[in-house]
């Protein structure tokens, strides 16, 4: 006799313990740090010496594509950076465009809002990763309310293609150095979380030492071992991804492809795994030490030369849209709400309540109140620190400058720790950009950007509250089948009595990639209100069924006979 399954609330506890608690810095955070301030440093100390700091807004527009696609392989980011560039002289121009046709406070912030929902779905769709479509809306919103005329338009937006230029060039330089560093890092994190899995089988936090195990051991085990397996599944299968967007296949590739096969073998057989080997072969992996060379089974070295495309699926732009309409219309409705109670307040600067609300949406509900959260708390101590130092960079325009690029690089330095921590900085610097066109009472200024920072957080979780997300439950249901679909065509390949080696390879990474991304939808819809009950049960099973036949599949390539050789 079984009891049915308590229904879930329609409306979730909000949480605020750890929302502000500060994590792990990232392990590349002094490369957005070091790249912005290069990039915005050289044209704003140029315009310094030309004596045209008013011109600052339009260069800093392309130098902060800077911030972008450091995770990516070179040749990839070669070609994201230069989507990002023209994203934003695309953006910036619609809004001097606009700007130069009208000075209706009432049509900018509408114009301001569309933009930064077209924004929010087009960065979301791309997958372009932080900093998000924050910056485009930022930049776009500030030039939709720059006193402009039509003639000197194509005049701001050279100077935007030019910093984007240098940003570009910023971007890829350090490929000259290290050209496979993105690589290797990818590599490096799938060892990093393999070896935490393993060494959570290993104290008996799972269900046993082999995918096949029985029951957990307890309901708490059982979750801290499935969380380290899908984090460990998502690194292994990013570092997949890095690596066939490398496009030629050196012998540096191979080399960290054959790391990525032993993270793979140990994920099958965590209890087989030793987790202090893996952590090894990452450090090696570290700055530019050779890449460990690491022996595979014949089953194994074949796999590497199967050229295999990318497991993600190629949808269509408009396809990948669809499920982000809820979150575009969001953010439509939060950015115009905001904008319109800030000029009904009288602010002078309502643009900054439209970034403030802009900057809130994330995934879901409950994410997007811990942003909510951060970017208040993170906006009032970054006014106290402007408070601090407005009279030295009130002592003239290299000052201001300086103090910019201080930002720039604090801001990014903290980012990744907590959101909080890096508003601290974004708030004086985005004060002190304004100041490029001349210096303005602090005390004002201060006063604005703390009504638009409570107006724009609270516009915006309203939005989030109004406009519901029905599909993320839709979604996960056409995710679950698609799981289900590529575990019974690898089950298929596996019971084959000879299959194609290409074949069982593709329906392999065809699957991690489809448990990736179920984990990913099913956090998602989690933090939603206003919806349907969501099937975990059958998530829970389906993600253990899907493992198990990925061990089963490692098994039948042959790939589990290398651990027997230790290295």
């Amino acid at each position: 006799m079984s009891s049915a399954a308590p229904k879930p609330p329609l409306v979730r506890r909000l949480p605020l313990a750890g929302v502000l608690r500060a994590g792990r810095p990232s392990d590349i955070w002094f490369k957005p740090a070091l790249s912005v301030v290069v990039a915005t440093g050289v044209p704003n100390l140029t315009l310094l010496a030309l004596g045209r700091l008013d011109l600052a807004m339009y260069t800093m527009a392309g130098a902060l594509c800077a911030l972008y696609a450091h995770n990516l392989p070179y040749a990839a980011r070669a070609r994201a950076l230069a989507r990002v560039v023209l994203g934003m002289v695309a953006s910036v121009a619609i809004a001097l465009v606009t700007a130069s046709f009208t000075s209706s406070a009432v049509v900018l912030v509408a114009v301001g809002a569309l933009l930064a929902a077209a924004q929010k779905a087009l960065c979301d769709a791309a997958r372009i990763g932080p900093p998000g479509p924050v910056i485009f809306v930022f930049i776009s919103s500030a030039s939709l309310f720059a006193p402009q005329t039509l003639g000197q338009v194509p005049g701001h937006l050279a100077l935007v293609v030019a910093a984007g230029a240098w940003a570009w060039l910023i971007g890829m330089a350090p490929g000259l150095l290290r050209p496979h560093g993105p690589e290797r890092r990818a590599t490096a994190r799938a060892l990093n979380a393999v070896a935490v899995y393993a060494q959570t089988r290993a104290t008996g936090s799972g269900p046993g030492a082999s995918a096949d195990a029985g029951p957990d051991t307890g309901p708490g085990a059982s979750s801290d071992n499935e969380r380290a397996r899908a984090a460990a599944a998502t690194a292994v299968h990013d570092a997949w991804q890095s690596l066939l967007a490398t496009g030629a296949r050196s012998e540096p590739r191979r080399a960290l492809e054959r790391l990525v096969v032993r993270a793979e073998v140990a994920l099958a057989a965590p209890a087989d795994t030793d987790p202090g080997r893996l952590r090894a072969w990452a450090r090696d992996l570290r700055g530019t030490n050779p890449v460990p060379h690491v022996d595979l089974a014949p089953a194994a070295g074949e796999l590497l030369g199967v050229d295999a495309e990318p497991a993600a699926e190629k949808r269509p732009l408009v396809s990948r849209l669809g499920p982000l309409l809820p979150l575009a219309l969001r953010t439509a409705l939060g950015c115009a709400l905001a904008g319109y109670v800030s000029l009904a307040l009288g602010v002078g600067r309502p643009f900054w309540a439209l970034v403030t609300a802009a900057s809130l949406y994330q995934a879901n509900i409950t994410l997007t109140w811990s942003r909510g959260v951060q970017r208040v708390v993170g906006n009032l101590f970054g006014v106290l620190l402007f408070a601090a130092v407005a009279p030295l960079a009130h002592l003239g325009p290299a000052a201001l400058v300086l103090c910019c690029l201080a930002f720039n690089f604090g801001a990014e330095a903290l980012m990744s720790r907590n959101y909080w921590l890096g508003s601290v900085c974004v708030t004086p610097m985005a004060l002190l950009i304004t100041e490029f066109t001349g210096f303005e009472e602090p005390g004002v200024l201060m006063t604005d950007r703390v009504v638009d920072t409570f107006v724009g957080a609270l516009a915006g979780f309203v939005a989030a509250i109004a406009v519901t997300n029905r599909r993320a439950g839709d979604r996960v249901e056409y995710v679950l089948d698609a799981v289900e679909r590529a575990r019974e065509h690898s089950a298929r390949l596996v019971a084959a009595e000879c299959p194609d080696s290409g074949a069982l390879e593709s329906a392999r990474r065809q699957l991690a990639a489809a448990l990736v991304e179920l984990r990913g939808t099913a956090d998602a819809a989690a933090g939603e209100w206003w919806q349907r009950s969501l099937p975990e049960e059958r998530v829970m099973l389906a993600e253990r069924a899907g493992h198990r036949t990925l061990a089963a599949t490692v098994r039948r390539q042959g790939l589990h006979a290398l651990e027997g050789a230790r290295a």
